[in-house]
């Protein structure tokens, strides 16, 4: 009996394979071109020292419980009060991760009644909250500030009396494209709202000493702000700085902060580090700055694309096979880079997303896109069939079709393979 109750899992990650969708968990190996690590902060030294200087503290791995049971320690609260004044906030939770604090906030704050607009790529998180949210909840086009405020105006017009709320990225994750904040702070300010920036992409390495793109913006009573500490941080966690009744309202009302085991008070040890180090190394991110300028223009050299700006360099590929057999290319050639396909990405936009950080140098960009530029070319699709591989179509023209509808194609080995 357990074997049929399997088989409903089994067919539908076998219909995720087909799409070229089913997703495994790889090794990190080879130069890193997949993670957030910006800064290279999380195998830093300093770092390091300061996790062994709070465990000779007696500072403990685990909390023990929820914050406010006997989880609260006091490395959370002198975490919370130095991120404050570090990012301008008038006050900061800290959660176990950017997903559960963007969660918690959009499943509690905005209230029956109000409306939240969101950008049509926000992060999955936020996605998540708004949809155990009681608020109602329309997408705007990306990064369309007309989007937004039509969508207000509309919901005005039907008989919307509450609040409404704008939730975007600073940094989107997938585009690496810029959020045009101070114009959507400024509709939010228009019609009574408040704007929610999810600064996880921007934190530490853009804005005055890497507070992110909202830094002047976060000690407005109407915007909410989501520092995440797992990627140019270094470490794990996130830092919601809001207004303190927002705060406050949060330990009172959101569930996934008063039901989760708080974070490991030895992280927020380390997050502490990880904002003095933003302080006291500057050079760490004009290196930083440097690289990622260096990488765009490659990036353009090379494959004929325009760079983001960012670290973030997508190079769109469309076909979710022909991105996955890419990436598996370089990574065997020693260059980590990993395939972005749907849902995480619109259909027919599978990726490889290429993350630019401390823990590579320039030549190893030239070798990484001068390879990469290679294997895209070999990779081209096929005019037959739609599909990118390195395979030739039989010449007679007789195509056959499998029992799954793709076609068959020849190996110039001679071999039988499906594309």
């Amino acid at each position: 009996m357990m074997a049929q109750g399997l088989a409903r899992y089994e067919t539908t990650l076998a219909g995720l394979e087909r799409k070229g969708r089913r997703r495994i968990l790889i090794d990190r190996a080879g130069a890193d071109f997949s993670s957030n690590d910006y800064l290279a902060l999380a195998g830093s030294a300093r770092l390091a020292a300061a996790i062994a200087s709070a465990l000779d503290r007696g500072v403990p791995a685990g909390s023990g419980g929820s914050r406010l049971l006997r989880g609260n320690h006091p490395e959370h609260e002198a975490l919370e009060a130095e991120a404050a004044v570090f990012f301008g906030a008038e006050r900061v939770l800290y959660f176990g991760s950017g997903y559960a604090a963007n969660t918690a906030l959009f499943s509690t704050l905005p209230q029956r009644g109000d409306l939240v607009v969101y950008d049509a790529l926000v992060h999955a998180s936020a996605h998540e909250g708004i949809q155990a949210g009681k608020a109602q909840a329309i997408a705007a086009a990306h990064n369309h500030v007309e989007s937004f405020a039509q969508a207000i105006e509309h919901w005005r017009i039907e008989g919307g009396t509450g609040h409404p709320w704008i939730a975007v990225e600073s940094l989107y994750s997938m585009d690496g494209d810029r959020a045009p904040l101070a114009e959507l702070a400024a509709l939010a300010e228009k019609h009574d709202g408040f704007l929610v920036v999810d600064e996880a992409h921007a934190t530490g390495v853009f804005g005055p000493a890497g507070r992110g793109f909202a830094a002047d913006l976060e000690n407005r009573a109407n915007v909410i702000v989501l520092h995440t500490c797992g990627k140019a941080l270094g470490v794990s966690g996130a830092l919601l700085g809001a207004s303190a009744v927002l705060c406050d309202y949060l330990v009172n009302r959101a569930r996934g902060f008063i039901y989760s085991t708080a974070p490991s008070p030895l992280m927020a040890a380390a997050v502490r580090q990880s904002l003095r180090m933003l302080v006291d190394e500057p050079k760490r991110r004009a290196g930083f700055d440097a690289l990622r300028s260096f990488a765009n223009a490659e990036l353009s050299a090379k494959l004929g694309v325009a760079g983001s700006g960012s670290q973030i360099l997508p190079v769109l590929i469309g076909d979710n096979g022909r991105a996955v057999r890419i990436a598996a290319r370089m990574r065997a050639e020693g260059f980590d880079i990993r395939a972005i396909r749907p849902p995480t990405v619109p259909e027919g936009t599978a990726r490889l997303r290429i993350a630019i950080t401390l823990n590579v140098d320039q030549p190893t960009i030239v070798c990484m896109f001068t390879r990469l530029a290679a294997m895209i070319a070999e990779e081209k699709p096929c005019a037959l069939c739609g599909n990118g591989h390195r395979y030739r179509h039989r010449q007679d023209g007789v195509f056959g079709r499998t029992r799954g509808g793709t076609w068959r194609l020849l190996l110039e080995t001679g071999a039988i393979g499906s594309g």
